[in-house]
């Protein structure tokens, strides 16, 4: 086997213990065989896999239920991660405060890729209300808050992004074509909100802006306001746009930051 084969060897093997580990996040548990059948691993690597993220805390075994979890290993590094840490020491605090006044789901997200992942919720009081939760990802393009957060990008960016995975189609507003959704983000820009407006489920609406920008504090993160359709009035979006602006304001003070983002072409 040459240097290369190794190298390449060594990174698939990397790459499938973080797919085991991402799964079982994801499940809770599994047995062996539901492992193999939902991740399509081969029985004998899947077996010196686990045996490795066991012995190193990342993956626990019940010996009577048969199934694995996540151990206590990911929990500790999880505790570790510091990437947001700010952005959740005073946005939790505010976001409730926001859903208190306008009576509607408050959500905080950052981006990966082309996905827009929740970090906090604060949800509506109402109980017809979006079923969300943190760590949920969605696709960008389709939602309010995963278009305030492509905005952060430069155009060049979002367009390489877009173009490098399929864009599906999830209603009948969905705007799929990469040139498009690059127009309505530079509108969403100049205006300084973005919606989603019945693209990503039908009879829900979105209004979103970014909180921050990756240049100044590494992450793009963004907050929007949830709703059925049904409670939207006629000013929608920009009945909402106000109270979320301020939030995103008071929550961007409370970092240290100064009153806007940058702006970009």
């Amino acid at each position: 086997m040459t240097d290369t084969d190794q190298a390449v060897g060594a990174v698939k093997s990397a790459g499938r213990a973080l797919e085991i580990i991402e799964h079982l996040a994801a499940t809770g548990s599994q047995t062996f065989p539901e492992l193999l059948d939902d991740l399509g691993l081969p029985r004998s690597s899947a077996h010196g896999l686990l045996r490795t993220l066991q012995a190193a805390g990342w993956v626990d075994h019940d010996a009577t239920s048969k199934r694995y979890s996540l151990g206590l290993k990911a929990w500790q590094i999880g505790q570790r991660y510091d990437g947001h840490r700010l952005l959740l020491e005073s946005g939790p605090a505010l976001m409730a405060a926001l859903t208190e006044e306008i009576g509607e789901t408050v959500q905080m997200a950052r981006l990966d890729g082309v996905e827009n992942v929740y970090i906090a919720i604060s949800p509506s009081p109402n109980p017809m209300r979006l079923a969300s939760n943190v760590g949920m990802r969605l696709h960008a393009h389709a939602t309010g808050i995963g278009k305030a957060l492509l905005s952060t990008l430069d155009d060049a960016d979002i367009s390489r992004r877009l173009r490098q995975v399929a864009i599906p189609r999830l209603t009948s507003r969905t705007i799929t074509d990469p040139d498009e959704i690059l127009t309505v983000i530079a509108k969403g820009r100049d205006i300084g909100f973005h919606v989603d407006d019945e693209e990503f489920i039908d009879g829900c609406r979105c209004v979103a802006m970014p909180i921050t920008w990756p240049e100044e504090t590494g992450v793009a993160a963004a907050l929007s306001v949830t709703m059925p359709t049904s409670r939207t009035d006629e000013r929608w979006p920009h009945s909402v746009v106000e109270p979320l602006r301020r939030t995103v304001l008071r929550l961007r003070r409370a970092m240290s930051l100064p009153g806007t983002g940058p702006a970009l072409p």
